[in-house]
């Protein structure tokens, strides 16, 4: 991977300016996975979905950038949770810890 958190929020900080609140970049990745939603609704199998995915996934390195924090850390400590929590399952085969 070329780009990096920093240089992704580096970005867009230059393209779109720097907030001052986290909650416009959390309303913005809202906005971005509701994108994804109404691609995975039209077609479940789209390669456009990945694309969307990678919009979801920018908004959020900035996010976690405004945090001061590193998003693949960040994910490296909540997946050692998981592997510790005990999960149910859904009909659909999504995973709920009690």
């Amino acid at each position: 991977m070329i780009e990096t958190q920093k240089s992704i929020s580096d970005w867009a900080d230059q393209t779109f300016g720097r907030v001052h609140s986290n909650m416009p970049i959390a309303v913005r990745a809202n906005q971005e996975m509701a994108e994804l939603l109404k691609e995975l609704a039209l077609n479940d199998d789209s390669n456009e979905a990945v694309e969307e995915i990678a919009d979801i996934v920018i908004v959020l390195y900035r996010l976690a950038e405004y945090h001061h924090r590193n998003l693949g850390d960040a994910i490296d400590a909540k997946m050692a949770i998981n592997r510790t929590r005990k999960w149910s399952l859904d009909a659909a085969g999504q995973g709920y810890h009690v």
